[in-house]
């Protein structure tokens, strides 16, 4: 069946998706061409509070290239009720050489948005540096459906457009968590090739072809999307791959989806405008399909899904896992203890601050806590043991994937 095909054999259902999934396309592009002026203050429909968190004019800069670790980009996003699960998550991930964008969804009341931001305006580190940026509009987002894929491409094209240059952009939710500090991931990745993309997949060959409605596409309230009876036969245009939802996407990858230079990921959003789950195929498939990126890729995910069990077994198997980040964390009894555990002894955070690391003044792993709020060398990381056996884990994935 041709690419075209496809595309005419939709229910009314699914004909009103794919309008909504041009009108994404557009807003994304026009996000990611636009002056960053326009595109950060007077974008309508689309607001972003930049003034508390602009750089100040005596902010570091990241030094960057052979002999220094990576930029990452995170792009931290939640919904209701999560906005202190955020900010503790900022906190645990924090190094004043990544960028930060956070984003509250449409479900998220003003007062949470409002408190979001409050934090930020008020921490010493994230004024000093001027990394870290609120999204002042919610998307409205179902993660089942396309509109995830929206939030996080319209994320990433804000992230493209604002601060210094990074070379990874890292997608986590509120109910994520780190299992190693900054400091042990950037030396990880400190030999890795910038171009490299770390994306957990595989050839889709039993996928069912349901088709949804994802009403939050066109509305700027969450709504649960809808199931269409109608069916549609896979494309021949494209092989459809499938994977993890939590990527390490390389910022050239970033840039090829969000602004598409040609029609690969236009069209892998029209077809996955009424699919579900479009988080496991987008970037999977998009990946695949184009042959300046399908050799550019780790088959790999840094993260793990917390098993359940008793609170020894489940931090015995995060930690073993040798992952970078775990999830889904807050949402049962114990959770609270194991986070408090992994601050205590695998990022050594302290109650309310921020993870510690070679940046803090001092420097040493003696360093005071309060020492993080004022600036050390940022261009240095320091390595412990959760970092050497990360980059041996990453060193060897990394070999395995070479030509």
């Amino acid at each position: 069946m041709s690419r075209s095909s496809w595309l005419l054999t939709f229910s009314p259902c699914a004909a009103l998706a794919s309008l909504a999934a041009v009108t994404t396309t557009l807003l994304v592009l026009g996000y990611a061409s636009s002056r960053p002026t326009s595109f950060l203050k007077d974008a309508a429909g689309y607001e972003y509070d930049d003034v508390p968190y602009s750089p100040a004019a005596s902010a570091t800069v990241p030094r960057r290239g052979a002999g220094y670790p990576p930029v990452l980009a995170y792009y931290i996003s939640g919904g209701h009720g999560e906005s202190v699960r955020m900010t503790r998550l900022l906190k645990a991930v924090y190094h004043p050489r990544n960028r930060y964008l956070l984003h509250l969804d449409a479900g998220a009341g003003a007062y949470e948005r409002a408190r979001l931001a409050g934090y930020v305006r008020s921490e010493q580190a994230f004024l000093e540096y001027g990394n870290v940026h609120v999204l002042g509009k919610g998307d409205s987002v179902d993660g089942r459906g396309a509109s995830a894929v929206a939030a996080v491409l319209r994320g990433a094209s804000v992230l493209v457009r604002i601060g210094a240059d990074w070379d990874w952009l890292v997608t986590l939710q509120a109910t994520d968590y780190p299992l190693v500090t900054q400091d042990d991931l950037l030396h990880a990745l400190s030999a890795v090739p910038r171009d490299l993309n770390f994306i957990d997949h595989r050839v889709d060959t039993d996928t069912a072809p349901v088709l949804v409605l994802d009403q939050n596409l066109l509305q700027s309230t969450n709504a649960e999307i809808s199931f269409s009876s109608g069916q549609r036969e896979k494309p021949d245009a494209f092989q459809l791959f499938k994977g993890s939802p939590w990527t390490v996407l390389s910022r050239g990858f970033v840039e090829h989806c969000v602004v598409a230079p040609d029609n690969l990921p236009r069209t892998l959003l029209m077809y996955f405008s009424n699919a579900l789950s479009p988080m496991e195929f987008y970037f999977q498939t998009a990946m695949a399909n184009s042959a300046r990126f399908t050799n550019a890729t780790v088959n790999h995910t840094f993260r793990v899904y917390v098993p359940d069990g008793d609170h020894r077994s489940r931090y015995d198997a995060v930690v073993g896992s040798g992952a970078a980040f775990a999830g889904r964390l807050g949402d049962v009894d114990g959770d609270e203890a194991l986070l408090q555990r992994i601050d205590q002894e695998l990022l050594r955070r302290p109650l309310d601050g921020v993870t510690p690391g070679q940046w803090c003044a001092g420097g040493d792993e003696e360093t005071e806590a309060d020492d993080c709020s004022v600036g050390g060398d940022i261009d240095v990381v320091r390595q412990g043991e959760a970092g050497r056996r990360l980059a041996k884990l990453v060193a060897g994935l990394v070999g395995a994937a070479g030509p």
